[in-house]
């Protein structure tokens, strides 16, 4: 099935007395990336925003520098999952040859595959300096996430990667049953809107590892901002790519692991509440 939901008819046991009922829960399906007539990677995730994952897994992958790169782009749907064919041109299509990898990915699997152990911790790229935000923003904007996750809304078990700017509130927010798809699914759609992602915060209901700060460096987004904690490495990765990484935000407040100095207490301009698109 290639819709993003399904509804599950399931057994329930509460206090020893069994019944039964109806859940949605989220469809995990094959996604096939092929680049001129090659697969070249097969991750699993949600059937949804599937152009906006196609490119932004290739921007994130290295292999186009710009969505032009990409001639054209189809969604097929086939009885067993779907294919994301792209076809590029010619400059880009040596790019694959030289990180070319044939996988069957894990939902979530950032680096599945990788042969190299210089490739799967390679530098971040360096990001703008951005702008300064204070507490109240970082806060207002990670508690807007939540309502606008119609997926997890009703399934409870998708992540989320959302963009955030003081001059727009929240612009997009995608979802996926894995963390590092949400994430190239919102690199795709800040790339084909031509969103200038220096002038905001990346968003994450998941965990920061070191792909992820990989990702939103090549994004261009000076800040980041999870509910989870990060790994040591995707500390010294943040910290040398100009990053400000913040983790473990509650409701009450923040921790922020490098590159302090774009927090500051000053009062900034009212926060605009955007509609995700």
């Amino acid at each position: 099935m290639h819709v993003p939901v399904q509804a599950i008819d399931r057994e329930i046991w509460r206090d020893r007395v069994a019944s039964e009922g109806t859940r949605l829960i989220p469809e995990e399906t094959p996604l096939a990336l092929t680049y001129n007539g090659g697969t070249y990677a097969v991750m699993m995730g949600t059937p949804q925003n599937l152009e906006d994952f196609a490119v932004g897994f290739s921007l994130d992958e290295g292999i186009i520098s710009s969505v032009d790169d990409i001639k054209s782009l189809d969604v097929v749907r086939l009885d067993d999952g779907i294919e994301l064919r792209m076809w590029l041109e010619q400059d880009n299509a040596a790019r694959i040859s030289e990180r070319r990898r044939h996988i069957a990915g894990p939902t979530g699997c950032g680096i599945c595959g990788i042969d190299s152990i210089a490739e799967a911790i390679r530098p971040a790229a360096v990001v703008p300096q951005g702008q300064t935000l204070t507490p109240d923003q970082i806060m207002a904007a990670m508690q807007a996430i939540a309502p606008l996750q119609s997926i997890n809304m009703q399934t409870r078990a998708v992540h989320a990667a959302a963009f955030w700017s003081p001059a727009n509130g929240m612009g997009a927010l995608r979802e996926d049953v894995g963390r590092h798809n949400a994430l190239d699914k919102l690199a795709g759609a800040l790339a084909r809107s031509r969103t200038d992602a220096s002038a905001g915060v990346v968003l994450l209901t998941s965990r920061i590892s070191v792909e992820m700060v990989q990702k939103t460096a090549a994004i261009g987004a000076p800040v980041m901002v999870a509910v989870s904690a990060p790994t040591a490495l995707a500390v010294r990765t943040a910290a040398a790519a100009g990053i400000t990484l913040i983790a473990i935000a509650r409701s009450d407040g923040f921790e922020v692991f490098t590159h302090p100095g774009r927090i500051t207490a000053h009062r900034a301009p009212e926060i605009i509440d955007v509609v995700a698109c």
